[in-house]
């Protein structure tokens, strides 16, 4: 079967109304019709068929009263329609049975909310299992849960759409062939399985906020899609506070997403963007989510990095920056979960704390570190560093690196832009 895309335009009102549809329905129609056909393929290609059915009835009959209903029961009779193309199949005889049924007694959808709130998490589970690689990962994620296209997706990751359909197929057929269950993980599995979950999300945004190829900073489709997902999670699971976390993480660096480069696509660095272009809804949304997460009295990674954001976002706002606050956040996040990416920025936030030597003696480690070697941003920072230090030379030497490095032309213009800006040697 084809691995197919969203639904075409429709006129006037219907048209808005099948937008709006395929944004609020899509994923928990496709996660329930999942359930009962065991088949992602077949389940995506029904939802699809639903969709593409509502454009021509609901332009001639008007809009439905309940929508999602009207595509629930399309999809499961088109589901119906598929299942008997193969019912031959081992355990689709069986499934076939029980959507009939369902018709039968015309259900539009499942009558216990609990049962939809189920469907989605195992959706997101099983495109989130730890078989898959984590392209895969991504990539099918963005495909089931955020309905994007296949060529969407490949264009956000700069992958060809050919490639990108590929890995998509690839990791639906994993699914299928290692029988990975479609469920929400119990006990001692789960919160593993969570933060894997939390991850993908993150990593999805990551891409979106600070493009690592390409000519735009930013990748607002991600974005979007990222804290889409991350507001479903905590609608999923609202007493999971590092939920909670990401979403403000998520929220609170987006807030600044028009103010991040200027007139003419050139970056702005957090302490001259224009705060009146800064979002104030996303921003209060982001302090919000925060203040849930620390009540929820579980600390965790992210948390600790919206905490930081959100300081760092205060300090710009009123002129002066809490840097010493936000190195000790920095070094407990460091000891909560270490990477190079926390020692990087915590160099940084000691360097603005307690001056630059103290930052580059924190840094030093770092560069010595063999597999650090081709880290773009360790050697920005260093760059960075030593400039404050007053070692123009270094600093010289040290953008060179990361302007090499850096594959994103917008990042390396404005690295550029301050090699230029040194004192000559």
């Amino acid at each position: 079967m084809s691995d197919r895309d969203g639904p075409t335009a429709a006129p006037a009102d219907a048209g808005g109304a099948l937008v709006r549809a395929f944004r609020a329905e899509r994923a928990a129609v496709l996660a329930t019709l999942i359930r009962y056909t065991g088949d992602i393929q077949i389940a995506e290609d029904a939802v699809q068929d639903a969709f593409e059915s509502a454009i021509t009835a609901w332009q001639r009959d008007g809009v439905p009263d309940n929508p999602g209903a009207w595509i629930t029961v399309a999809a499961r009779r088109r589901a119906i329609d598929l299942l008997r193309r193969e019912r031959a199949v081992a355990g689709r005889a069986e499934r076939l049975a029980e959507l009939l049924r369902l018709d039968e007694r015309g259900q539009p959808a499942p009558s216990d909310p609990d049962e939809i709130v189920d469907d989605r998490l195992r959706l997101i589970f099983t495109c989130c299992h730890p078989a898959l690689e984590m392209p895969a990962r991504l990539a099918l994620t963005l495909r089931t849960l955020g309905g994007l296209t296949t060529g969407e997706i490949a264009r956000a990751f700069l992958v060809a759409e050919p490639t990108m359909g590929k890995r998509i197929v690839r990791a639906k057929r994993k699914i299928a062939d290692a029988h990975i269950p479609y469920r929400v993980p119990a006990g001692d599995e789960l919160p593993g399985r969570v933060r894997g979950v939390l991850r993908v999300v993150y990593l999805i945004f990551n891409e979106g906020y600070s493009a690592s190829e390409g000519d735009r900073l930013v990748r607002a489709e991600l974005c979007d899609e990222a804290i889409r997902l991350g507001r479903l999670l905590c609608e999923l699971m609202p007493d999971d506070a590092e939920a909670w976390g990401l979403l403000a993480l998520m929220v609170l660096h987006d807030a600044r997403r028009a103010a991040r480069t200027d007139g003419r696509g050139g970056y702005v660095a957090l302490p001259q963007q224009d705060t009146s272009r800064w979002d104030p809804d996303r921003i209060r949304e982001g302090l919000t989510a925060l203040n849930r997460a620390l009540r929820l009295g579980t600390p965790g990674q992210y948390q600790l990095q919206a905490a930081i954001t959100a300081l760092e976002l205060r300090g710009a706002d009123r002129g002066v920056t809490d840097w010493a606050r936000i190195a000790e956040l920095y070094a407990t996040l460091g000891r909560l979960s270490p990477s190079p990416v926390v020692e990087v920025n915590h160099a940084a936030a000691v360097g603005f704390a307690h001056g630059a030597e103290a930052g580059l003696e924190l840094l030093r480690p770092l560069l010595e570190a063999p597999a650090l070697e081709r880290y773009q941003p360790l050697h920005a920072t260093h760059a960075e560093l030593l400039r404050r230090a007053g070692d123009a030379a270094g600093a010289a030497r040290a953008y060179e690196r990361a302007i090499t490095l850096s594959a994103n032309t917008v990042e390396r213009a404005e690295l550029e832009r301050r090699l230029r800006a040194l004192p000559a040697a």
